[in-house]
């Protein structure tokens, strides 16, 4: 028989991996598990297999579920759980009804966030910031964003708050959106190796061996990191000078190099400082690969308890 302690799940839906975990209220995870997206096979598809991911650490470690938490890619309408727009990555994404299907298979009430905004509730609930004015930035393959204000996850009217990513004023490179000059065209994972490609004629590079390569000496890796390291604080620091955070939290794969975008963030924070002459802490966030999925819970936890 299942314990009697209820537990919240939270389910992180990425392009290529779909990671559950099962939490207790402080937070603790009691169970994890990891399976792979049928992305391509449609909204049905991903669905089924999140649920039977959590169905089976329900199972294996004989815990109820009482509710479920997602964080997926995407632009999401977190009122009613539909995913408003997907990237290409997905099909049959955008315009699915991701809570409601999702709750059905399960049983259970279930609440939707998009990725960044869940990993940002999870870093401010258990990671890296405590502030209750925060900005999130996510560098994988693009760059994400999200923004929380007197405690409270900012949406949007048109569930955009937060999205620097696609924020102008950085160079002339087209984006993956289709405009020019966004922070995620020198800021991402991909287009670090891009730019790096551009600098030296090395194409299908990607960020990880960019790394490398600056930590062994290589001036064009390092020229590309510090330009991105560069970029990233500048957006932060307008962000801040807007809506007067004192903290930017940063996830994603990008940050395993941390080491090599901190010296261009500290240089440029202390040039380009918010106008109000506090001090902007741009921090790397803490949780790693489980901050969606826990920001994802918690989010789940706040809306059963409804605040």
């Amino acid at each position: 028989m299942m314990a009697d302690r209820a537990q919240i799940a939270g389910i992180d839906i990425g392009g290529t991996k779909i990671a559950a975990i099962l939490t207790t209220g402080d937070g603790s995870v009691t169970a994890r598990g990891v399976a792979s997206t049928p992305a391509r096979a449609g909204g049905d598809a991903i669905v089924d297999a999140a649920a039977r991911l959590v169905a089976e650490l329900s199972r294996v470690h004989d815990v109820r579920v009482a509710a479920a938490g997602v964080g997926t890619a995407g632009v999401v309408d977190h009122s009613d759980g539909v995913v408003v727009a997907a990237s290409q990555t997905f099909s049959g994404w955008a315009g699915y009804r991701l809570g409601d299907v999702l709750s059905t298979r399960l049983g259970v009430p279930v609440h939707v966030e998009n990725d960044v905004n869940a990993f940002l509730v999870g870093e401010s609930a258990w990671g890296a910031s405590p502030a209750r004015d925060v900005l999130g930035v996510m560098l994988g393959t693009g760059v994400g964003g999200a923004l929380l204000l007197d405690g409270v996850l900012r949406h949007g009217p048109h569930g955009g708050a937060g999205e620097i990513g696609h924020t102008p004023g950085y160079g002339d490179i087209r984006c993956t959106c289709g405009q020019t000059g966004h922070l995620e065209t020198v800021a991402s994972g991909t287009s670090i190796g891009l730019r790096y490609g551009e600098r030296t004629g090395h194409v299908n590079i990607g960020a990880h061996e960019v790394a490398e390569r600056a930590r062994s000496g290589d001036g064009d890796a390092r020229a590309v990191f510090d330009s991105a390291g560069r970029a990233l604080a500048l957006a932060c620091a307008t962000a801040a000078g807007i809506v007067d955070v004192s903290v930017a939290v940063i996830g994603g794969g990008v940050t395993r190099s941390w080491d090599l975008l901190a010296p261009a963030i500290e240089r440029t924070l202390a040039t380009d400082s918010p106008v109000s002459g506090a001090d902007l802490r741009i921090v790397r966030g803490t949780l790693g690969g489980s901050a969606v999925a826990l920001g994802a819970a918690h989010s789940a936890r706040q809306a059963m308890s409804g605040r």
